[in-house]
């Protein structure tokens, strides 16, 4: 599996990167205040909705199905299926973005109540219809993108995300150097982003609409399609835990000045590992598994599912681990400019340690829910997300009126561990988790590896950072990039030593592994 997964987290990382460079003008364009407010919970919420769809959603249900028909029926009985649910979703999704609009009013003050009665209520809402384009093309690209994983080219999909955030950038460079009122550079961004998802959803078809994935397009919602988009709307709920742990989270911070702003700028950091490792495991599992599952290869199950546990915490335990240690120095060099302060800076810093606690169980849930998903069963899934929904949102209230923005972000990480471990238990009890002898070798090391990094790398920055506080912008960044690869390779030596890798063999197996069509 590393072959699809380096695919897959190349083109997530690549976006990501693109998307901190975006959100770092936005700070500096505008600060953390009411406009930003304003911009940031219609952008979280239209974000939130299209990301329910396209990172792993629909693919939670599409891929299963379609490939069962494709070995059941052949070609093209699942090209006819994948017709009727392209045009399906792309209906559905037009009808419910014109639906938002009209109501948008109502759902911008149903995320963030705080606004009601002020400016920042109008802003937020004349900012959110103008990304609505954004969300009503987000079907169409979900059922493309999910075809093509189904068939293992996962570079098209990965790497079509990109436009998005080069098309935001280059606008925001445009207002940089013209400035104007805040509030206006706002709504030009909010009709940027609504644009983006024309460009995304133009990439797709051009590259792969003429080789027939969806044909004919048809429109249905007989019981077969009902069935699917249940299952797809369960997968949406599902799969989307960490947006609705930090939408949570931005309801309830409504109230307060800037609070907002905090904790999206620290959850943006989250996303960066989150995203390179969990949305690359989903993906790619899913197929996988869902092979496994249909010829009953329990071997082939347990080795999916045992180096997918590996790869989360091997991967997200030293990301959290990093992330808390170089908190500080990492929310500086990034956002600290123009009308982002060094308050708004150690505020945002606070947030991101609590918040990195609950990076491991997010990603705990990206690899262990495809295990679901590929038995049809987005049930347990979206029972456990509602689960941790609910926690995070209790304790999102009764800790933010004792520590604020920090309190809320201790929530939603309790709110993560508590979707994860109901994750793991109704795994264990329902079909048992297949976790080889190798796994149970290699985890309790690499908990150990990852300590020792965390520790290695805590007493590096104590020593360090401090000379550079009163340092040039570029000095601090430097100083910030000998860190993480000083923490890197403390990590890779420690992996080495313990016998949980063999550097050579793992370089070995990407550059031998069979390519497919991965570079379609």
């Amino acid at each position: 599996m590393i072959r699809p997964i380096l695919t897959v987290s190349t083109g997530t990382l690549i976006s990501r990167l693109l998307g901190f460079a975006r959100d770092a003008m936005v700070a500096a364009l505008l600060g953390a205040g009411p406009v930003t407010d304003a911009f940031l919970v219609a952008f979280q919420g239209i974000s939130v909705l299209r990301r329910s769809v396209t990172e792993g959603a629909l693919n939670t249900a599409l891929v299963p199905a379609w490939l069962r028909i494709r070995d059941n029926d052949g070609p093209a009985a699942a090209a006819a299926f994948a017709g009727r649910v392209l045009g399906s979703v792309s209906l559905a999704m037009a009808a419910a973005a014109i639906l938002i609009g009209l109501a948008m009013p109502l759902v911008i003050t149903a995320l963030a109540p705080g606004f009601a009665g002020r400016a920042t209520l109008e802003l937020a809402v004349d900012s959110a219809r103008l990304m609505l384009p954004y969300l009503a093309f987000a079907g169409p690209v979900a059922v493309m993108m999910g075809l093509l994983n189904a068939q293992h080219r996962f570079a098209l999909a990965a790497f079509s995300p990109i436009l998005f955030n080069v098309a935001l950038i280059a606008v925001m460079i445009a207002l940089l150097t013209r400035p104007q009122d805040a509030a206006d550079a706002a709504l030009v961004m909010a009709a940027t982003v609504g644009f983006a998802g024309v460009l995304q959803l133009l990439m797709l078809t051009l590259r792969a609409g003429g080789e027939k994935l969806a044909a004919p397009l048809k429109v249905s919602f007989d019981a077969p399609m009902r069935g699917f988009f249940i299952k797809g709307m369960a997968g949406m709920v599902a799969n989307s835990g960490p947006q609705l742990l930090i939408m949570a989270g931005a309801v309830i911070a409504s109230s307060s000045p800037a609070a907002v702003s905090w904790l999206y700028f620290a959850n943006r950091l989250i996303e960066l590992p989150l995203g390179i490792v969990g949305t690359a495991m989903g993906t790619v599992l899913v197929p996988e598994l869902t092979r496994a599952v249909g010829s009953d290869d329990k071997t082939a199950l347990a080795h999916a599912e045992s180096r997918a546990l590996e790869l989360a915490v091997g991967l997200a335990l030293p990301a959290a681990l990093g992330l808390i240690v170089l908190r500080e120095p990492i929310v500086r060099t990034l956002f600290e400019h123009g009308a982002f302060s060094q308050a708004d800076s150690l505020a945002t810093a606070q947030a991101l340690a609590l918040l990195a606690l609950g990076l491991p169980a997010h990603v705990l849930v990206k690899a262990l829910s495809p295990a679901f998903f590929a038995r049809g069963d987005t049930a347990t899934p979206l029972f456990t997300a509602l689960k941790g929904f609910a926690v995070a949102v209790v304790l999102g209230v009764v800790l933010g009126q004792i520590a604020g923005a920090t309190g809320i972000a201790a929530g939603i990480a309790l709110g993560a561990w508590s979707n994860a471990l109901a994750l793991i238990r109704r795994g264990a009890a329902t079909f048992g988790l297949s976790i080889d002898a190798v796994a149970r070798r290699r985890l309790p090391r690499i908990i150990v590896a990852a300590l020792a990094m965390g520790g290695g790398l805590w007493f590096t920055t104590a020593v360090a950072w401090p000379p550079a506080l009163n340092a040039h912008g570029v000095a601090q960044a430097a100083i910030l990039g000998v860190l993480i690869v000083a923490g890197v390779a403390i990590y890779a030596l420690l992996l080495a030593l313990l016998g949980v890798i063999n550097w050579a063999d793992a370089i070995g197996a990407v550059r031998h592994s069979p390519p497919g069509d991965l570079r379609r």
